[in-house]
């Protein structure tokens, strides 16, 4: 992946490399998760837009021609990970709740 770099620059890019694999994978499942009416109620993009946006950025990260942190494809997929944990999932959390149309207040086998 980053043979040709020093030690220290090649650990230091694949830190860079797994933590925003993790960022895009998170981003991915969240969005998996919620439920496709809160995504308009929150006053947000639709759910097939966010899922096409981080699942393209999440397969841009993974394909090698593209694997360095550094490119500008995985830059711009990065941004709209963080786009989508930092600002839409906490609004259509707040407004669908978990997937699966169950609220906080509710147990496995219905209200406490």
């Amino acid at each position: 992946m980053f043979a040709s770099a020093s030690p220290v620059i090649f650990y230091l890019t694949l830190a860079i490399w797994l933590a925003l694999l993790v960022l895009k994978a998170f981003a991915l499942g969240d969005a998996v998760m919620r439920p496709k009416d809160a995504f308009p109620a929150a006053d947000k993009q639709t759910k097939p837009l966010w899922l096409l946006l981080v699942g393209l950025a999440m397969l841009i990260h993974l394909i090698p021609t593209f694997s360095s942190p550094l490119n500008f494809l995985n830059i711009a997929g990065t941004i709209a990970a963080a786009v989508y944990v930092v600002g839409v999932r906490p609004a259509v959390r707040e407004v669908g709740g978990r997937g699966g149309g169950q609220g906080r207040a509710d147990g496995p086998y219905g209200p406490w």
